[in-house]
């Protein structure tokens, strides 16, 4: 099942997933209180909304003013000192505010993904045959590791860490740094040589990483590595699972509104070598299947004059947290088995937890993003609902294609691709970069969404004014949505982690029942 030459690759029908472990039906019940949200989010920019014709219809009136019309207006106040004192205290007062106050523009300058080594590279031959010789697996285990890798989604071009590929395997906490400073090293040197920026011009930095939180942490790596000013505000994420990228997307965001004319770079990685599984509990297991080396390095700022040259501008964040349900909060759990051997268990019901994740996040979103007609008609079915206190009456699910161009869905698996696809009423086209980044790279964790925008770009498809939403999940547990909007025509950037190969994409994959 080998996806490098592009060629068509077998259809072959597996048994659907049972019932439990599928995304549930977003067209059941919405909680109101998520869509009040959304509008209250909405409302607090509406001064901002109303200012905008207003000063329009200033401007245009003062267009219209001739010299004896201006002559008078000055004869009138040279009468009237006091207005003319009160009118000035009040405008200077009122622009200070607004300008102390209006959330400053975040644009995204440039991203670089890592690609890793083809010798890195760990096809499913490989994969399999590491397995059985590490020793550490028995034949249920290898079996199991089988048939997921054959429904995964993967192509054989994904990585692992160069730990995994000894044998038998040996993880260290120096094979942990080694890739750590690899991922994350690499993406930052594509990053400052595509921008030009120096490291010395960075005033923020962000890192998450889930799993991986050595001392000193991650961030102080770079900082050391690159020399980063001694000032610099840095924080470093752990333990926030896939949908960490957009988390640390927001606190830079944060950051940025506060400090002003500066740099804030984020990275989003997660380190394979220490936290593969060598047990033989079947749900700790597929998370081996699935990661796979990646990161990625994302430079912001809020400088006027960056505009220019920058992709993207941050448009909304909108972050949703299940983890007061106590089945939520272990869906996603890091412990031991009866063993001792330490994994990531992932639970039968996480599909489910996905969804009302997903259905909460996109009920908040949707008020922010979606045009009013699709509104309208979505309170219509509801005002029906509650007035008929008819359960048969069901919501109307608004058209997320009227507000995005494109979607990038965290590459966590082909089973959540194929149920957001669904239940969105998405096209084969929106879900295409993210069938192909887990394809082509893996499940990478946070940094799946660049993967998947940089996909888009090297298919030059990016248009200027075109919307993107990158939506992740993670541990806890989380769904969380960033959306962005083209600056001009996007075109990828050097390196691009698809330069030598995005003319292969898209390939055939297996059709699964």
């Amino acid at each position: 099942m080998d996806g490098r030459d592009g060629g068509n690759m077998g259809h072959q029908q597996i048994p659907p997933p049972a019932h439990g472990r599928r995304l549930p039906d977003f067209l059941q019940s919405v909680n109101l209180k998520y869509v009040k949200l959304g509008y209250h989010y909405l409302i607090t920019h509406l001064l901002t909304l109303l200012l905008i014709p207003l000063m329009a219809m200033i401007l245009v009136e003062a267009s219209r003013t001739n010299p004896e019309d201006v002559r008078q207006i000055w004869v009138h106040l040279q009468y009237n000192l006091v207005s003319v004192l009160v009118c000035s205290v009040v405008l200077v007062f009122g622009s200070t505010v607004y300008i102390m106050t209006r959330p400053r523009p975040v644009y995204l300058v440039d991203y670089a993904c890592y690609r890793a080594p083809d010798d890195l590279a760990a096809p499913y031959t490989k994969f399999m045959e590491h397995s059985r010789l590490s020793g550490k697996f028995d034949e249920a285990a290898l079996e199991f590791q089988r048939k997921i890798l054959e429904r995964s989604g993967l192509g054989e071009e994904t990585y692992a860490p160069a730990a995994m590929h000894l044998i038998p395997p040996r993880p260290s906490m120096t094979a942990a740094r080694e890739e750590a400073e690899q991922v994350m090293f690499g993406a930052l040197d594509a990053l400052f040589k595509s921008t030009s920026v120096k490291p010395k011009d960075i005033g923020i930095l962000v890192v998450n990483c889930s799993l991986f939180n050595p001392t000193p942490s991650l961030s102080a790596m770079i900082v050391n590595k690159y020399k980063l000013r001694g000032n610099i505000l840095s924080y470093n994420l752990g333990g926030m699972g896939c949908s960490a990228g957009v988390i640390s997307i927001d606190l830079a965001r944060d950051m940025l509104q506060v400090h002003r004319g500066t740099y804030a770079v984020v990275v989003s990685t997660e380190n394979i070598t220490q936290n593969w599984y060598f047990g033989n509990k079947k749900s700790m297991l597929i998370p081996n299947c699935l990661f796979r080396v990646g990161g990625a390095a994302v430079l912001l700022s809020n400088k006027s004059s960056d505009r220019s040259r920058s992709k993207y501008k941050l448009v909304h964040v909108v972050r949703t947290h299940r983890g007061a349900d106590d089945k939520a909060f272990r869906c996603v759990y890091q412990e031991q088995d009866i063993n001792g051997v330490a994994g990531v268990s992932l639970s039968k019901d996480l599909m489910a937890i996905a969804g009302g994740a997903l259905k909460t996040n996109i009920t908040t979103l949707g008020p922010l993003v979606l045009p009013i007609s699709e509104q309208l008609l979505f309170f219509a079915s509801l005002i029906a609902k509650k007035v008929f206190n008819n359960s048969k009456i069901k919501p109307y699910i608004p058209d997320f294609k009227l507000a995005f161009d494109h979607f990038c869905i965290h590459a966590g698996g082909r089973a959540v691709i194929d149920e957001l696809e669904k239940n969105l009423q998405l096209l084969p086209l929106h879900v295409e970069p993210s069938r192909m980044t887990l394809h082509r790279f893996g499940n990478t964790s946070s940094s799946s969404i660049w993967y998947e925008l940089a996909y888009i770009e090297a298919k030059g498809r990016m248009r200027k004014g075109h919307r993107v939403w990158q939506i992740a999940f993670g541990s806890g547990f989380k769904c969380n949505s960033a959306v962005w909007q083209a600056l001009r025509n996007v075109k990828p950037s050097p390196r691009s982690p698809w330069e030598d190969c995005i003319h292969r994409y898209p390939v055939q994959l297996p059709i699964y029942g």
